[in-house]
């Protein structure tokens, strides 16, 4: 074959060889390709529909962020660190209650019917209110300017096991909330109820500390309801304890009793201002102090409505 023949057939082989390298590559660069259009809009979609924004809205106030309190999957306590964006609306809430006395908010949680409940509250939403409402109180708000709510639902916007803003706030006039608090509910009763078989928690010997059964759950229970309905309630925690030692000591044991089961209650969701403590020490014993079982039912609280 010739030099000139060999010469024509490798710009034959070139042309077509750059013809198909060019129609694989550079066409496909200039191509659109719907079907990966499509997902990327449904991805962004999917994404939008995840935020659960932080919302206070209400005469006088109106804030929003997309970052939200959180909480971990069948747990009541929020997450902490907060978002800077959320505790600038707690400040701005605080602003707004302290210069409207007769607003009140409505903090109602969620949680879904797959949790566990495993607090003392009726049910984990309410459980989860209440942790925010000790958290705004903890950030200088008071607990008279809250009350709590609970819903259970079927589902809730999630990242794997956190839960992503399930709680929400409703601002209402105080007069209104009062009102409202008062209809349909027979709290005389309930009250009558509680007092007349009253939490008692027992301790053991020179201890302030105490692991609560069922019952005394359940009691727990309806003492929160009630005080978290009934606006001028109030209760009454006094300490007791057997007579083993000098008198004075077992006022201050139990007066420390006392103060625990305030601190619990607290926690639970009863404002702390409204749990006045005192202690009887060895002075009004229910059992013989000259047997053990007769000491160990002295030291207890006893827990009322006043």
């Amino acid at each position: 074959m010739s030099k000139k023949t060999l010469y024509l057939l490798g710009i034959v082989v070139t042309i077509i060889l750059g013809t198909f390298l060019y129609l694989k590559f550079c066409c496909n660069c200039c191509m659109k390709e719907p079907a990966d259009d499509i997902e990327k809009v449904v991805i962004v979609k999917e994404t939008v529909t995840e935020i659960v924004p932080f919302v206070i809205n209400g005469d006088g106030i109106d804030y929003r962020s997309s970052d939200n309190i959180k909480f971990l999957k069948n747990s009541a306590s929020v997450i902490l660190p907060v978002k800077d964006s959320v505790t600038i609306g707690i400040k701005k809430l605080k602003t707004f209650l302290d210069g409207n006395p007769k607003q009140k908010v409505t903090i109602t949680g969620y949680a879904t019917t797959e949790e566990k409940n495993t607090t003392t509250y009726p049910n984990l939403g309410l459980a989860r209110a209440n942790d925010v409402k000790n958290y705004f109180v903890s950030k200088g708000l008071s607990a008279g300017n809250f009350d709590t709510k609970g819903e259970i639902i079927d589902s809730w916007k999630t990242n794997a096991d956190t839960l992503l803003g399930p709680v929400s706030f409703l601002i209402n006039n105080l007069t209104d909330t009062v009102a409202s608090n008062a209809n349909g509910e027979d709290f005389a009763a309930l009250k009558a109820k509680i007092n007349a078989a009253p939490l008692v928690l027992h301790f053991n010997t020179n201890r302030s500390n105490n692991s609560l059964n069922a019952t005394e759950r359940q009691k727990i229970k309806d003492i929160t309801y009630y005080i978290l309905h009934v606006n001028d309630a109030t209760l009454l925690v006094v300490g007791h304890s057997d007579n083993v030692g000098k008198r004075e000591s077992n006022v201050v044991l139990g007066q420390k009793r006392a103060d625990f089961t305030k601190d619990y209650l607290s926690k639970n969701g009863i404002d702390s201002n409204k749990i006045e403590t005192q202690s009887k020490g060895p002075d009004e014993p229910v059992g013989d102090n000259t047997t053990a079982d007769g000491k160990a039912n002295n030291r207890r609280t006893v827990v009322t409505i006043k």
